[in-house]
């Protein structure tokens, strides 16, 4: 189990001025100018990205190809638009899920009064191509995993409150991050904005130590 900490994040954006006002983002793994060849991904999973946009801050429309999209909105609203004719406003506990395929132009924006965060994690398709598609899940369930067959993956979303406890799927791998509040995993604590890379975890639980909400990305290989 390799434990990543929260502050040892690449930080992105400009949260007061500049070419990317109002956005701050933290990225777990290698990213644009951020560049780690020891942090380049975790299996399928190439990119986990907290974004924080306030009132007015976006992201202007640019480009993706061969990646699958999918975004947790932890608060406020993220407007969604792209040149596939897919739009929607995405909510907290909302699932999207945006394939780029053979290619697809977006924009992303916090066109709400309120601050936003979002956590977008990026995963490598496991054969290219194809046409973009979009779904959008609305208030999923702990229960009901998001199943990403075109990279091999499913996501678990977990909310705990203190003392809860929740079994680690056993699989090729597992990576966890932590959103809300404190977890015990094996040996460690995680808090938020921690994650760790598990390979073929046996018998592993989370533990809350408070209130918390986890994802927990299941994987068919590493």
């Amino acid at each position: 189990m390799d434990v990543r900490r929260s502050g040892d994040r690449f930080r992105g954006g400009d949260p007061a001025t500049g070419g990317s006002a109002g956005i701050e983002t933290l990225h777990a793994f290698s990213f644009g100018r951020f560049y780690d060849p020891d942090n380049l991904r975790f299996g399928p999973v190439l990119a986990c990205n907290e974004e924080r946009l306030a009132p007015g801050a976006g992201f202007d429309e640019h480009p993706h190809s061969h990646t699958e999209i999918v975004t947790w909105v932890v608060e406020g609203e993220l407007t969604h638009r792209d040149s596939a004719s897919h739009s929607g406003v995405v909510r907290a506990g909302d699932v999207q899920h945006l394939s780029s395929a053979a290619g697809v132009r977006h924009v992303e924006r916090n066109d709400g009064e309120s601050p936003l965060t979002f956590i977008q994690m990026w995963l490598a398709p496991l054969r290219p191509g194809g046409e973009p598609s979009y779904t959008h899940v609305a208030g999923i369930a702990d229960s009901t995993p998001y199943a990403l067959p075109e990279a091999g993956a499913t996501l678990h979303v977990r909310r705990l409150s203190e003392g809860g406890r929740s079994a680690v799927p056993d699989a090729a791998g597992v990576y966890v991050h932590v959103v809300r509040g404190e977890v015990r995993l094996g040996g460690e604590e995680l808090g938020e904005g921690d994650s760790a890379r598990i390979t073929e975890p046996r018998g592993l639980e989370l533990v809350a130590l408070g209130g918390v909400e986890v994802l927990m990305w299941e994987l068919s290989a590493v």
